[in-house]
């Protein structure tokens, strides 16, 4: 059996050349190795071609491994909570395509989203805890109306054998209409209870508003994870056009005999690859749209159009200690754990007060008689003073467990001023890193254009194979992606720093608008 010609070798390494850019390295050395191993036991070589195609093509698919790690690590990058994922149902679904811009999707996410309702219903929670201690110092009134019919045994309590009266009484009425008056005069266990519920009241309604800053932030990502699908859909659609192109180009000069058939083979399996490409695109794009439909409530069955969002006014320059103030100044999380601090160290106010004596007033006033024509006034007042003697350890037990709750609030409180300052300083970071790589990568892409226009060019004028051309077609793929991701870090990332400094409502309310 024959060994390859000198023109198949030189083939080979031209397609090696190819490979390299078209599929991942590993796997193509692979491939180059198993038709080299065809092409010495075929004398033509044809089927080792062949061979290598459908290897290219398997080669091909493992680009989608990569598309969806890039995917994944951009979601990834998106902050978002289990509990802000859902949405209760929202706007009815309409046969007609929703136009849907960024802060519209924003609105709906801050009514929809499950996170800002469950907030809602946490704080009508606290607001109910915070009435139940406000009860214990209210006054409480109640009111009885009854009647009774009765007949009494003297001799059954010891008094018979008196002249003149029977033994058994009755039967009689008594009729009794009366008011009831109880006051917690004096007791500061419930008093500093009280305003520890009050606390928790500002707590709860701090949480739900750090829940819509974070409902902003989430719905960002998603819209802006969702505009970059489909940029990626327009780009890959780009290319297979530009593929499609080319592979005629080649078979037009294969048919005139001035370029082998293997330009053209090499132009099919570039074609398909970017086809591949399209379509993995194309689903993932339909998948961000989901997520984000999720989120603000809604239908899946919704059809939407989204609006490329307009950075209307460029931000304003990032000083680290002003974010900083700004930051602890207007963070409801860290201004909800202030609260919840001032709560716990109330609650242990409380715990010790238990030990101290409580006073309080009963009254009653009320009318008795046989009939309710046939009544009189009565009443009674009691003051009594209570005071603690013993009580088995459940104040020092009380003050205990308050106790743990204060230390453990502060060490929360303390551990989230470092977080805040760590998320500003990431995101600071992101941002300027970010900002050079989007300019870097709209550089590349000029570069990358001009590169394949070039190799075009010199194809048509049979200067080179298309070798060339696939290797800058790759290139202008690999800078367009790049752009694309780097926009979407570039955004998420200005973002983020609103985020970190408590203001993301009013960023996207303000600077990002649908055009």
């Amino acid at each position: 059996m024959s060994k390859p010609s000198v023109a198949v070798a030189q083939t080979l390494e031209e397609l090696a050349e190819f490979g390299k850019t078209a599929c991942l390295r590993a796997r193509l050395r692979n491939g180059v190795i198993t038709v080299k191993r065809l092409l010495s036991h075929d004398r033509k070589g044809v089927v080792g071609l062949w061979s290598f195609a459908s290897t290219s093509l398997v080669c091909s698919a493992a680009l989608i491994p990569m598309l969806h790690a890039q995917v994944q690590m951009e979601a990834g990058s998106l902050p978002i909570p289990q509990n802000l994922s859902g949405s209760v149902p929202g706007a009815e679904l309409t046969p007609d395509t929703l136009s849907l811009s960024l802060p519209d999707a924003v609105q709906r996410g801050l009514k929809y989203n499950i996170g800002v309702v469950g907030a809602g219903e946490d704080t009508r929670t606290a607001r109910a805890a915070r009435l139940r201690a406000l009860r214990d110092l209210l006054p409480n009134v109640t009111s009885r109306i009854g009647v009774t019919s009765e007949q009494v045994d003297l001799a059954a309590f010891g008094f018979s054998g008196f002249p003149g009266i029977p033994n058994v009484i009755g039967p009689f009425s008594v009729y009794d209409a009366r008011a009831y008056l109880t006051q917690n005069v004096l007791d500061l266990s419930s008093r500093r209870t009280l305003h520890a519920r009050e606390e928790d009241v500002k707590a709860a309604d701090l949480t739900a508003a750090d829940i819509r800053e974070q409902v902003v932030l989430v719905v960002t990502g998603l819209y802006l994870q969702a505009l970059a699908g489909a940029s990626r859909i327009e780009s890959a659609s780009a290319q297979v056009a530009t593929a499609q192109a080319l592979l005629k180009n080649a078979q037009d000069r294969k048919d005139a005999g001035t370029s082998p058939a293997i330009d053209v083979l090499r132009a099919q399996v570039q074609l398909q690859a970017l086809q591949q490409r399209e379509i993995y695109y194309q689903g993932e794009s339909r998948k961000q749209i989901l997520g984000l439909q999720r989120a603000i409530g809604l239908a899946a069955a919704q059809k939407v159009k989204l609006s490329e969002p307009e950075l209307s006014q460029p931000l304003p320059p990032f000083k680290l200690e002003e974010i900083l103030q700004t930051a602890y100044a207007s963070r409801r999380d860290y201004q909800a754990l202030q609260a919840s601090l001032r709560s716990a160290e109330l609650a242990k106010s409380a715990a010790h007060a238990e030990k101290y004596p409580t006073a309080g007033l009963n009254a009653d006033y009320g009318a008795i008689g046989l009939r309710p024509n046939n009544s009189h006034g009565t009443y009674s007042v009691t003051g009594e003073v209570t005071i603690p003697i013993f009580q088995g350890g459940k104040v020092a037990a009380d003050e205990l467990t308050a106790d743990a709750t204060v230390k453990k609030r502060r060490a929360e409180l303390e551990s989230l001023r470092g977080q805040i300052e760590n998320e500003v300083r990431t995101a600071l970071i992101d941002i300027e890193n970010t900002f050079r790589e989007v300019e870097v990568a709209r550089s590349s892409i000029v570069l990358a254009r001009q590169q394949l226009a070039q190799s075009q060019d010199r194809f048509r004028a049979g200067v080179t194979n298309n070798v060339e051309v696939v290797q800058a077609q790759e290139a202008v793929a690999t800078a367009e992606e790049s752009l694309i991701a780097s926009l979407f870090s570039y955004n998420i990332s200005r973002a983020l720093v609103v985020r970190a400094e408590g203001q993301a409502e009013h960023f996207v309310t303000t600077y990002l608008k649908g055009k």
